[in-house]
């Protein structure tokens, strides 16, 4: 006979669909002035609801999800800061991620990074495939 009690639905632990871990206010997550001239990976603590990269440099910055997305085709870029001084945002990005990885090809470009968080392990991101969807189709 089984010593072990049943998982109870309500002691279970988030998921990656858990509707309400993404409808309440993320938990505020901050780095400033992330060096990218090689390519760097910014690790979050939990799973993300929302991300916003912010260039402070004269130079753009690759944004993509694994180290071979930014290296390779499989990045988005934030531009560089304007003539006025300027620094350019990609706004509020609604993902779902354990990771994102920052480049700027050869120049010491930084970029700032502001995320609110879910309460969701960040191993719910990993598969066979990797973190954060590391190996995804048009992640890399």
């Amino acid at each position: 006979m089984s010593t072990q009690s049943p998982t109870i639905a309500w002691q279970r632990e988030v998921g990656i669909n858990h509707v309400g871990a993404y409808e309440v206010s993320g938990e505020p997550f901050a780095s400033g002035a992330i060096a990218a001239s090689n390519a760097h990976k910014v690790q979050f603590p939990y799973v993300t609801r929302w991300v916003t990269v912010i260039n402070n440099s004269a130079q753009d910055v690759r944004v993509g999800f694994s180290e071979n997305g930014v290296s390779g085709s499989n990045y988005f870029t934030v531009a560089k800061k304007n003539s006025d001084g300027a620094v350019s945002s990609s706004g509020r990005l609604e993902l779902k991620c354990s990771e994102i990885w920052l480049y700027s090809p050869g120049v010491a470009g930084t970029a700032d990074v502001v995320a609110g968080l879910t309460s969701i392990n960040k191993n719910k991101t990993s598969g066979s495939m990797g973190p954060s969807w590391s190996g995804s189709l048009g992640v890399g």
